[in-house]
């Protein structure tokens, strides 16, 4: 008869198999270890931090620059030369792998809190270099080819750095529980004193970090200034082609202030609309006309232009992912826009709105380089277009302008010394959002300058904007901006102190209770399984002997009805080897080598 009995009894620990199977593959209780970890492992959970802060900060930046993700696009498209939405597939790329290194992150603070022992395994080695490499380069790229870009993130944190360190807090509050283990475990009051000085001095920082926050939207509500009016930017782009009549009706249904055109010059001398060099982009010239694909839009007669679909490429390409909300009707209607030309948008926006007119050069060898100005100019003053409402940005020929018509708004594109400002008769300033600073809207407003910031598209920025005091933006996203009734959040300086020293007076609390709570848990505590001495002993030796005999000390039964005593069953591979040399010895238990090896044979079977 077959008698089986146990080793030993293990209860299930199907959460600590997880952890450390999905962390390092350890999916065995022998694999796991309760020793310290290695230094090695130490470096790569130091570079498993700050690629989850670089990431962080990455997947921050590009959720924040999705207002200029049009224009990130169109950039590529005249590198690369073909259109294609790049902005959503690297934004998908960057939220998996911070969910990825995210994830790693949590199993190893968790293999802190239960006191395992971190062994990252290497396809997770692989995956961390690969993330922290393209990461660097993906910044570094955009450092150098996008330089201005970098501006959002801190225009971005003033609208939301105190909203991040509430977050803050409650990140450091959180890791204050691992932070307290460590130090109750800890047994030299030297490691004690370093671990507490360094983790209260990234506390108290935090805690006055709101010292250096400076947001336009902490103020008093009466200072709040009137809402930004909006100039849409070719039209309505979101809901039509942009520069077609389409899109400009579309704007001025949503009575916006102004309408932001770009003015070329055909080759038989007819202003018409576009903002490319090349027709590729917005109209079928590939499919109608090859030949002329690449050659410059300027440089064809109107005849040919105005026989150019300008619609379906807004419904194949969807560059702002709203083509699939039109109705039936604006379907087919963007489906058969062709080129507009300047005629048809003064005749469209006469006594409706102000235009906002950016000229496109023509190219050198073009019948009308040195006219395409005053021929510009003809066209506006023949519409009977109020000149008090046509904001003038080209900068060249500007006093044969002033002269011509003397009631346009003169609008510079770029920022001057007050006395050039002066000299050229500028009313206007037209820049983009990261181009000027709260200081110097002020210095403007006082030098009775009106100032136009382009392409404001995020709620969020609009919200901040239009705290900082902006008087008009340009935007593609005009149908929704026009619906937000105030700034999206708005607090008086007196509510946000307290909401920080609140915040501040409990998390520190709370921090103080677990560190009080975990020294009274752990402090007094230095108890060591006798199984978690036998698998980090054993854990160490990687022979084949010694794993099959890990495995049969845990998991096997013995048979032939052998009986095994209690002091075998919980001694590790050199526990039984010392085991066996005792009862080697005319003293040891058995007395004597025969029955060690009889046992050494019965245990091996």
């Amino acid at each position: 008869m077959v008698r089986h009995q146990p080793l030993q009894y293990y209860e299930p620990q199907l959460c600590l198999s997880c952890l450390t199977g999905i962390y390092g593959c350890r999916w065995k209780r022998y694999q796991r270890s309760h020793d310290d970890t290695t230094p090695w492992e130490r470096l790569w959970f130091l570079l498993l931090t700050f690629t989850f802060g670089l990431t962080l900060t990455w997947l921050y930046f590009w959720w924040d620059v999705h207002n200029d993700y049009d224009e990130f696009n169109w950039y590529l498209y005249n590198r690369v030369g073909y259109w294609s939405d790049w902005s959503v597939p690297i934004l998908v790329t960057t939220a998996t792998a911070f969910t990825y290194i995210a994830g790693l992150l949590v199993l190893a603070l968790c293999h802190i809190v239960v006191g395992q022992q971190m062994n990252l395994h290497w396809l997770h080695k692989i995956g961390l270099v690969v993330i922290l490499g393209s990461t660097v380069v993906a910044m570094s790229a955009v450092a150098q080819l996008w330089e201005d870009e970098w501006e959002v993130l801190l225009i971005s944190l003033q609208g939301t750095s105190p909203f991040l360190h509430l977050g803050g807090l409650a990140a450091v509050t959180m890791l204050s529980w691992i932070v307290a283990g460590q130090f109750a475990r800890a047994e030299r009051s030297s490691s004690q004193v370093t671990m507490l000085g360094i983790f209260f001095t990234v506390v108290f920082a935090l805690y006055l970090v709101p010292l250096t926050i400076s947001s336009p939207c902490i103020m008093e509500k009466k200072n709040l200034g009137p809402k930004p009016v909006l100039i849409g930017h070719r039209g309505a782009p979101m809901l039509a082609p942009e520069h077609t009549l389409m899109s400009f009706r579309k704007a001025l249904e949503q009575k916006l202030y102004g309408i932001q055109a770009d003015v070329t010059i055909s080759l038989d001398g007819v202003p018409f609309l576009m903002h490319d060099a090349t027709l590729r982009r917005t109209t079928n010239v590939e499919q109608a006309f090859p030949e002329l694909a690449r050659r410059p839009a300027s440089m064809l007669n109107w005849t040919v232009l105005q026989r150019l679909n300008a619609g379906q490429w807004f419904l194949k390409t969807d560059p702002f992912w709203t083509a699939s909300s039109l109705s039936p009707s604006d379907h087919r209607e963007a489906q058969n826009q062709s080129i507009c030309s300047l005629d048809e948008l003064l005749e469209l926006a006469k006594g409706n709105a102000t235009l906002l007119l950016n000229l496109r050069e023509p190219p050198r060898d073009h019948p009308f380089r040195s006219s395409f100005i005053n021929v510009t100019l003809e066209t506006l003053l023949r519409s009977g277009f109020p000149q008090h409402q046509v904001m003038w940005l080209p900068n060249r020929q500007r006093p044969f302008v002033r002269k011509v018509a003397p009631g346009f708004q003169q609008t510079a594109g770029s920022k001057e010394a007050l006395a050039s400002l002066r000299r050229g008769h500028i009313q206007r300033l037209n820049l983009r959002y990261t181009q000027v600073s709260s200081q110097e809207l002020r210095d403007y407003a006082s030098w009775n300058l009106s100032v136009n910031l382009y392409t404001v598209n995020a709620p969020w920025l609009f919200s901040l904007l239009w705290c900082t005091g902006v008087p008009s933006v340009t935007s593609d996203n005009s149908h929704i901006l026009s619906q937000v009734p105030s700034p999206l959040w708005i607090m008086p300086p007196d509510e946000y102190c307290l909401m920080w020293v609140t915040a501040d007076l409990i998390s520190f609390t709370l921090i103080v209770g677990i560190f009080v709570f975990q020294k009274w848990r752990l402090g007094g505590i230095r108890s060591y399984n006798p199984e978690q001495i036998m698998l980090s002993a054993a854990v160490r030796r990687t022979s084949r002997d010694v794993s099959i005999m890990k495995e049969k000390l845990i998991f096997s039964e013995i048979s032939n009805g052998v009986e095994v005593s209690d002091e075998f069953s919980m001694c590790s591979d050199s526990s039984y080897d010392t085991y066996a040399n005792s009862t080697a010895t005319p003293g040891g238990p058995q007395g004597g080598s025969s029955q060690a090896k009889t046992f050494t044979d019965r245990v091996g079977h």
